[in-house]
């Protein structure tokens, strides 16, 4: 099996899966693979509360209405994706932040991907961009 750590960037498009969303179909298809037991995803903790703010915003914006985001959560959280704290990370991603000029949020989906040793998956191309040269980032695009 395959583990890839999971970027809320790729997630969020299953979440609101839309004919105008790029990369829709190949976050659906890494869904699937998942569903199959084809791949695993870890996560940092801060995964979840990202995807709870996408899913507020859509809220807010009116994208969709309250009920269906709060399924789209209830959804999310029985994948029970492996988690990792954070505060583990954060010594490493605090020395790629400035080194790379990103964020620390980016930073710690990257070192989860460094020490875990598997390849971080991201919709972000600029992330991807940025990062792997030296880090195991792939965008989704090119997947």
């Amino acid at each position: 099996m395959i583990t890839l750590v999971l970027d809320a960037s790729v997630a969020v498009k299953w979440a609101v899966p839309s004919n105008q969303e790029p990369l829709t179909e190949e976050a659906l298809n890494l869904f699937r693979r998942h569903l199959a037991g084809e791949i695993s995803f870890l996560v940092p903790d801060v995964f979840w509360a990202e995807m709870g703010n996408v899913l507020w915003k859509g809220i807010r914006l009116q994208r969709w209405q309250r009920d269906k985001a709060e399924a789209v959560a209830a959804d999310l959280i029985t994948q029970d994706f492996q988690t990792v704290p954070s505060r583990i990370l954060l010594p490493e991603a605090l020395k790629m932040a400035p080194t790379y000029n990103r964020n620390i949020y980016d930073c710690l989906y990257a070192t989860l991907a460094m020490e875990s040793r598997s390849d971080l998956v991201t919709a972000d191309e600029r992330l991807a961009n940025a990062l792997a040269a030296r880090f195991p980032v792939k965008w989704l695009g090119a997947i």
